[in-house]
């Protein structure tokens, strides 16, 4: 019996929802397989304990992380909390103070699901968005002077490392060659960002050099979102900045027909660290309490962090479930259904038990 230690963090909005979905998967699969066991425990933080505290976890929060396996993250934000302070509170200092360098977010339109595009069905669009997690735009460089005078400033400094850049592009490639089509496109916006983009596109090219049977290209970011959305079938794996994938990972759910699908890993490659995975549809606070929540994302961020404990075959029979559930039209109301979370959840759960394969 393998066995693995889990951090459960729940936090804010329908991330307490989606994560008990998630959960009660995850035993699900277990019972089913008999061949691993979660050992799970749930943190507390997020904005009721910074209510509470006045900080968004412990100070000693990573010293108590860094003993599990993985983390299990739900959504942090509220709206009588300020999202710097959240953000920056939580799930940042998670990521960075843990270098989970790598923010990986898998797409592809499941079956059942009607996405926005014409023409484009399963199959159509499938891809993988790597995310420089750890620099970049979101490196926290800047401050603000002369506050509340005519003449203050704020800066905010891009922060791009040649290690950063470097690591990043190795893994974006190894990515796409592990995968069928063996294609990755870079993003940058080297045309205006003289400095830290070009050095992307340098460092992008260096390493093609060691990935011979991957067929690369290079993007704009702006006219990459119009090839996302004209010409979706020509994409496969794609690397860009902290802030260009964030944007783009958003872009390509609503594409694949909502947030409520979207999974995203937060991972440290070297394994030095636990890595944290989440679904990215944030708190959504409308619709909190409202047992309507989307736990499809949250089932494959699971399958994710399963792949990432060594559990592939696991993985792969928690997505099948998903995808026999969301095929036979069991969908939430972002989605165009009328399921709740809960009637989602018992779906994919009685899928995993009767499924033969």
């Amino acid at each position: 019996m393998r066995e693995y230690s889990i951090a459960a963090i729940p936090a804010d909005g329908i991330g307490p929802e989606v994560i008990a979905a998630g959960l009660q998967a995850l035993a699900a699969l277990e019972r089913r397989m008999g061949s691993f066991r979660l050992h799970v425990e749930t943190f507390p933080w997020g904005s009721d304990y910074y209510r509470q505290h006045g900080v968004m976890m412990p100070a000693d929060g990573l010293a108590t992380l860094k003993k599990f396996d993985a983390i299990y993250f739900g959504a942090v934000g509220a709206p009588d909390v300020p999202d710097h302070v959240t953000l920056w509170g939580l799930r940042l200092p998670i990521c960075q103070g843990f270098d989970q360098y790598a923010n990986v977010r898998p797409t592809k339109i499941l079956p059942g699901v009607t996405p926005p595009l014409r023409d484009c069905g399963p199959g159509d669009l499938d891809w993988v968005i790597v995310r420089e997690n750890s620099e970049g735009e979101y490196a926290g460089h800047g401050g603000r002077a002369h506050r509340g005078l005519p003449e203050e400033v704020a800066t905010e400094v891009a922060i791009f490392t040649r290690v950063g850049v470097t690591r990043i592009m190795r893994y974006a490639f190894r990515l796409a060659q592990a995968r069928p089509r063996k294609l990755l496109t870079v993003v940058t916006k080297s045309n205006a960002q003289r400095f830290g983009m070009v050095m992307w596109d340098e460092i992008a090219e260096e390493v093609s050099r060691e990935f011979s049977d991957v067929t690369w290209d290079k993007m704009l970011v702006d006219a990459m979102t119009m090839r996302m959305v004209l010409k979706p079938q020509s994409l496969d794996t794609i690397v860009a900045t902290n802030l260009h994938a964030d944007i783009l990972s958003d872009l390509a759910a609503a594409l694949a027909g909502s947030l409520g699908v979207a999974p995203t890993g937060n991972v440290d490659p070297e394994r030095r660290f636990p890595s944290m995975f989440e679904p990215i549809h944030g708190s959504a606070f409308d619709i909190t309490g409202k047992g309507i929540a989307n736990p499809i994302a949250t089932f494959w961020t699971g399958a994710q962090m399963l792949e990432h404990l060594g559990e592939p075959e696991a993985a792969a029979r928690l997505m099948r479930a998903v995808e026999r559930v969301t095929g036979a039209g069991v969908l939430t109301p972002d989605l165009g259904g009328k399921a709740t979370t809960k009637q989602v959840t018992e779906a994919v759960c009685d899928a995993i038990h009767s499924a033969n394969v």
